[in-house]
């Protein structure tokens, strides 16, 4: 061995390993493996923020591993991720092994394929301080608010709370949008639509009130003067007045970027960012694809740029061509224009080997990793397809005093969406029309007149929190995922379906932040931060000088806090339950503990009743017949056992289904893997289900 290849994890290694050829060893370094203190600060603030650096739990002795290789071997290169986190990664694995840091040692790769790893290895440069020093701050900086501000809340809220330079803000957005909702004082108003067919034919179409005849808008504010209206409409004449008919081009989306990756995959599977970006990572590490061998299916998920290679274009276009047909790939090239606050560090998400189509790697993938590469593979196909031509017919028709429109349209090539269609939550609706001329006479069916009120803004999701996150240049790419995990995570917020709502916790602290902390929890002085970061980057300032902007500032203002908060303390509100306490008559309430939340007794601590909070779940228990609770372990872990406790005595990790056994009629469980078992003693009844065999599942098209 002369050469050793450090990469972050085992299975871009195992990738990469059959490129490389001989003379080659690819270890991993699993991550981070250094990093700051967990139990003190870490950072000398008195020093330039200079940092203490301790090795990671448990990574000791993997360092020795690598240690030792770098020692045996001619020349080590750092392949760590090609993104700022992954700079800073081989630079802490250069401190650690000792080597040069002026040396040409590090290399990127944007893909894990055969000429992507050529590619990489071609062009070996130094490590990129800049890049290291712009992590570093962005490291500093949130573990001094964390370290600082926490104790803090710890004091003033409840213990265990933390405080973050990202999630403060993010927590707000969802808090600020509560509180508008909240505030929203809905508005009466009425539509009418009119059912119309042609003269003599059965089919019926659907027209709405659009104006009065000589174009002013109308409104509708109430039942009064909708039925006025309906009535002047229920004798009149309908008479198609103009139609009006055109053909428009609808253009595909730009291949993914992180933010609308993660976007797209919550709207579509409903798939939370953490589940995306890990899948994501999978395929963009490596897949075993038999005859093709382990390769990476995608480039690199984490970046901001729409700019693709050309090398990637010109294979595509040959698959559009021969898979759809020459007027499938559009006269000319199409480019789409990168944001202007873009790194643009690395290619658009997209697949590295177009011919590997998701329906031939689908046997091969996870059900996750095949909705994600499925996506990916046909928005960046799409992407490069001639436009969806539509014919476009809109049609007004005249009835006493006012004017019905109605619009439709047919596709009349569908281009790019052979391929792909994004979802939209505002489709545009789409109405079937006959054909018609002008002054065609039409037959009233039905008049409808509808109340409706205006609605608030809604709930986040976490599709549209992403969206506002990059709008508003708050955090990254790689850190939306992780932030929004964390706030969860941390009772700040609560998942209502698919709506992100603030926990009573949350608006508790998002108010006191407000009071005490306005910039940290402002959305434009965080990214202000992000923009010093970017300097960092580019080398245009220094991160001593970035750090300092921030800290001083923040300190003077969490001493002006302490001495605001002295002897004052941010109470939580309980939540009440309904029911009240069998020993004494107070409210019972739901509070949170050590071990998650628990119903408790209003007037602790002269009355110290709690007991669990009770959750039903489907069919009876398998012993005696009663119902089924799911519980919680001291641990955490979600359990389910017989209502009559240790009586009974039932207990399983397994869940409880709709379904009842074949052979002995009683509830049947869900076991991990797929299985579905009946847990009645002397049963014996299983059922495997195939389609999440060996963890390939054939996945449905749609959540």
């Amino acid at each position: 061995m002369s050469k050793l290849l450090i990469v972050e994890s085992p299975s871009k290694a195992k990738s990469i390993t059959k490129y490389l050829g001989a003379g080659f060893k690819v270890m991993a370094s699993n991550g981070h493996i250094r990093d700051l203190p967990k139990k003190t600060l870490g950072v000398n603030v008195e020093k330039n923020f200079a940092p203490k650096y301790v090795s990671a739990t448990g990574k000791e002795d993997l360092i020795k591993q690598l240690q030792a290789a770098a020692a045996e071997s001619e020349i080590v290169y750092l392949a760590t991720d090609p993104d700022r986190e992954g700079e800073a990664i081989a630079w802490h694995l250069s401190q650690i092994l000792a080597l040069d840091g002026n040396a040409p040692i590090r290399v990127t790769f944007n893909e894990i394929t055969k000429s992507g790893i050529e590619a990489g290895m071609s062009a070996p440069r130094t490590i990129d301080n800049n890049l290291v020093d712009a992590q570093q701050a962005r490291r500093i900086l949130d573990r001094l608010v964390g370290y600082k501000l926490s104790p803090f809340l710890w004091k003033k809220v409840r213990r265990g709370l933390s405080a973050g330079r990202v999630q403060s803000v993010v927590v707000r957005l969802i808090v600020d949008r509560e509180e508008e909702i909240r505030k929203f004082v809905p508005t009466e108003y009425w539509s009418i639509a009119a059912k119309l067919s042609k003269k003599g034919a059965a089919r019926s179409f659907e027209a709405k009130l659009f104006s009065t005849a000589n174009g002013d808008k109308i409104e509708i504010p109430d039942e009064a003067s909708a039925l006025s209206i309906k009535a002047q409409l229920e004798n009149a004449e309908y008479v198609v007045k103009n139609v009006k008919k055109g053909t428009r081009n609808c253009q595909p989306s730009p291949p993914f970027i992180t933010s609308t990756l993660q976007q797209e995959a919550s709207k579509r599977f409903n798939m939370p960012g953490e589940r995306t970006m890990r899948a994501a990572q999978q395929l963009y590490e490596g897949v075993d694809i038999p005859g093709t061998g382990t390769i990476g299916l995608i480039t690199y998920m984490r970046t901001d740029s729409v700019r693709i290679s050309e090398e990637a274009r010109a294979a595509a276009n040959k698959f559009i061509v021969d898979t759809y047909g020459e007027k499938y790939l559009p006269a000319k090239p199409r480019y789409f224009k990168t944001k202007a606050n873009a790194q643009d560090g690395h290619e658009a998400i997209r697949p590295t080997v177009i011919t590997l189509t998701p329906a031939e790697v689908k046997p091969y993938l996870t059900p996750d990793q095949f909705k994600i590469y499925r996506i990916i593979w046909e928005r960046f196909t799409a992407s490069l397809m001639s436009a969806c031509v539509q014919d476009t017919r809109t049609v007004d028709i005249a009835a006493a005093d006012y004017i019905f429109r109605a619009s439709g349209y047919t596709v009349k090539f569908d281009g790019f969406t052979a391929v792909y269609q994004d979802t939209n939550d505002n489709e545009e609706e789409n109405t079937s029309i006959p054909v018609l001329e002008n002054g065609d006479p039409l037959d009233l069916r039905e008049l409808l007149c509808d109340q409706h009120f205006t609605q608030p803004p809604a709930r986040y999701n976490e599709a549209s929190l992403i969206k506002v996150m990059e709008e508003s240049g708050i955090g990254r790419p790689s850190t939306y995922a992780p932030t929004i995990a964390t706030i969860i995570k941390r009772e700040y917020v609560e998942r209502e379906k698919k709506a992100l709502k603030p926990t009573l916790l949350g608006e508790v602290t998002t108010k006191l932040m407000k009071e005490l902390f306005k910039d940290i929890v402002d959305s434009k002085f965080t990214a202000a931060m992000e923009k010093d970061l970017d300097m960092i980057a580019e080398g245009s300032t220094g991160y001593v000088e970035a750090l300092s902007k921030f800290y001083d500032p923040f300190i003077d203002n969490l001493n002006l806090a302490e001495s605001k908060m002295d002897g004052k303390y941010a109470k939580i509100p309980d939540t009440e339950t309904g029911e009240f306490c069998e020993k004494c008559g107070k409210p019972l309430v739901i509070k949170s503990g050590r071990f998650g939340k628990f119903i408790a007794c209003s007037g602790y601590p002269e009355c110290k009743t709690t007991k669990p909070i009770v959750v039903e779940t489907f069919g009876a228990c398998p012993n005696c017949g009663g119902k089924i609770l799911e519980k919680k372990s001291r641990k955490g872990y979600k359990y389910f056992a017989c209502e009559k406790g240790q009586e009974c005595g039932f207990m399983t990790w397994d869940t409880p289904t709709a379904e009842n056994c074949p052979n002995c009629g009683k509830t049947l469980f869900k076991r991990r893997g797929g299985l579905t078992v009946c847990n009645a003693e002397g049963c014996g009844y299983q059922q495997k289900d195939e389609t999440k065999r060996r963890g390939k599942a054939k996945a449905k098209d749609e959540e």
